[in-house]
């Protein structure tokens, strides 16, 4: 009988021990986001926006235990911040098993974006950082779209994504392949608006427009030409060797004339 005792007193502790280190793993497991260098993050936010509105805008830092916080606040109604969990993250059906740590996704907002468009952004953040797996962050952001729990922009609207690097899902709506591209660009709010409405092309086949997320979150892309692309990647060249030095894959596209480079 003592016999008996001993040994489940010795498989309650090498359950404890187990359970503990699964719990001091966690964090590991989650693959929790290094942030970036604060002067860095804050440049890499407002390489999003035009000179024109750069100065007065608010600005979001990455707390990676907390969410986005405020570290400007801005006056012209304009919010840049960098995504480290994109919007795209939550497109098509296939499974997001873990939390990227090489996403790059500088983006701003004007005013009724960020009533609603940033919602999004904010929230996938914050449970982020609390912990919850990726699988179900996906789904209840999903779900929050199919119940229209993030409304439309109340107006017509502008988001500008004039940064030198963005690192993201290369067609999030059929799987989870990234790439990073060096392809600023403006986007036009467009609720329920199609490619066919527009007259739109093949995303990234031209200089024309087109739909990207088609219902009551669309945009309507264009991206800028050759000549205004290579103006900002030499107004940003310092910062891109920064993040460059960082992570391998934050590296710009080696063919300059190329404006994507697929990750592996």
């Amino acid at each position: 009988m003592r016999r008996v005792q001993t040994i489940v007193v010795i498989a309650v502790l090498l359950f404890t021990l187990t359970a503990s280190a699964e719990n001091k793993q966690t964090p590991q497991v989650m693959n929790k986001i290094e942030p970036l260098p604060r002067d860095l993050e804050i440049q890499l936010a407002l390489s999003a926006l035009p000179p024109h509105l750069r100065d007065n805008a608010t600005v979001y830092l990455l707390n990676p235990d907390k969410g986005f916080e405020v570290t400007r606040k801005g006056t012209n109604g304009f919010h840049a911040l960098v995504a480290r969990t994109g919007d795209d993250t939550f497109r098509g059906s296939w499974p997001l098993t873990e939390y990227r740590d090489d996403i790059l996704y500088p983006i701003s907002l004007d005013q009724a974006g960020a009533k609603a468009q940033m919602r999004v952004f904010f929230d996938a953040a914050e449970m982020q950082a609390k912990g919850t797996p990726p699988g179900e962050l996906k789904r209840i952001i999903q779900g929050r779209y199919k119940t229209k729990y993030y409304k439309s922009p109340e107006r017509a609207g502008i988001s500008y994504m004039l940064s030198p690097i963005l690192r993201t899902y290369t067609n999030p709506d059929e799987n989870d392949n990234v790439v990073t591209a060096n392809v600023p660009h403006v986007m036009y709010f467009a609720p329920n608006i199609s490619n066919e409405d527009i007259g739109g092309i093949k995303p990234g086949s031209g200089p024309y427009p087109f739909v990207i997320l088609h219902g009551p979150h669309g945009y309507s892309v264009q991206f800028l030409g050759v000549t205004e692309r290579a103006a900002i990647t030499k107004e940003y060249a310092e910062m891109l060797a920064r993040l460059c030095k960082i992570k391998d894959v934050w590296c710009s596209p080696k063919d300059p004339a190329k404006a994507f480079e697929v990750a592996p």
